[in-house]
């Protein structure tokens, strides 16, 4: 495999945050090429959108991408996966 050629898991990672700490695991299995669900309906309003705003940031710095699927739920993926959504 040469240097320009990343191989992308095709795993699926569903994460229900209780606090703030578990956005850390969802951006590790991000920049581990792994997509991310991310569902922060557990938390309060505060926490959930700090979470939110941490994920979303380093999702960014890995060149990943973030979309909302619902309220308070997010689909975080590595960069090279497509997502459409109707």
């Amino acid at each position: 495999m040469n240097q320009f050629t990343r191989e992308l898991t095709q795993e699926l990672l569903v994460i229900r945050a209780r606090d703030v700490t578990e956005g850390i695991a969802a951006v590790l299995a991000v920049r581990s090429h792994k997509t991310v669900v991310l569902d922060l309906t557990s938390m309060d309003n505060a926490q959930a959108q700090r979470t939110a705003d941490f994920v979303s940031g380093g999702v960014q710095a890995v060149d990943g991408e973030e979309h909302r699927i619902g309220e308070h739920v997010f689909l975080f993926t590595p960069a090279g996966v497509q997502v459409t959504l109707n």
